[in-house]
């Protein structure tokens, strides 16, 4: 049976062989309020729609400082910013988990494709973004430019994937990477605007119809095969002649 005395040494040895638990920095504890903050923020634009925001409820829903929000975003812009870059983290996380880079152009153009439509479904984070799109385009106020430049991001990648196929010869030259980048960017932008306006969309036969219909504008045609082996052999014969 232990003494007293025994459990306090036991207790000592096994605070002794304890791992110290790391203290994070202050740039981390930093980066994970501010995670907080914007998720909070999404939350709450999914939930109760862009005028429920404020600072004071982004702190609350956050579970942070009320006047945290303000005192790491400042203005509505710097929402918007912080808003936008969590949501580009959040989705080439996404696609460097699945090996992008290392896909067939049109096999990585169809997974960005499924990944964001099924994400109008699954996430709130999606129609959020869109949702605070949708309100400050209508607005007419300044933070517009931060959307655009997003979508401009979007475009320079997706233009990338279709020059490198069309390089090894995966995707059809006769496209116009450009437009075509911008034109697959548009048609997601007008889904998520549908989805919002409906939420009983179809988003799967639009899904299915939209990879399938790219897939046969951009995909290289196939050389016509050989009618049969005889033919070639007449024609064959014909030339000795």
């Amino acid at each position: 049976m232990l003494s007293p005395y025994d459990g306090e040494v036991m207790s000592a040895m096994k605070r002794a062989t304890r791992q110290p638990r790391r203290r994070r920095s202050q740039a981390e504890r930093r980066d994970e309020s501010e995670r907080l903050l914007v998720e909070a923020t999404l939350r709450i634009v999914a939930e109760r729609g862009v005028s429920a925001v404020t600072f004071a409820e982004i702190g609350k829903k956050a579970r942070l400082s009320r006047g945290l929000a303000t005192q790491r975003f400042g203005s509505k812009r710097g929402l918007i910013e912080a808003v936008i870059a969590h949501l580009h983290r959040k989705r080439e996380a996404i696609m460097e988990a699945q090996h992008i880079d290392q896909m067939p152009a049109m096999d990585a153009i169809a997974l960005y494709i499924d990944s964001h439509i099924r994400s109008l479904e699954r996430e709130h984070d999606g129609l959020a973004y869109f949702m605070l799109l949708a309100s400050t385009v209508a607005d007419a106020s300044e933070p517009r430019a931060l959307f655009a430049a997003s979508h401009e991001r979007v475009r320079v990648w997706l233009r990338g994937l279709l020059a490198r196929g069309q390089a090894k010869g995966e995707i059809s030259r006769d496209i116009d990477a450009d437009a075509s980048a911008l034109m697959i960017g548009s048609l997601l932008l007008g889904v998520s605007m549908q989805r919002l306006a409906d939420p009983s969309t179809d988003l799967e036969s639009i899904r299915a119809t939209t990879i399938a219909t790219l897939k046969r504008a951009f995909l290289p045609a196939e050389k016509p095969a050989a009618r049969d082996g005889a033919t070639l052999r007449g024609r064959g014969a014909i030339r000795r002649h």
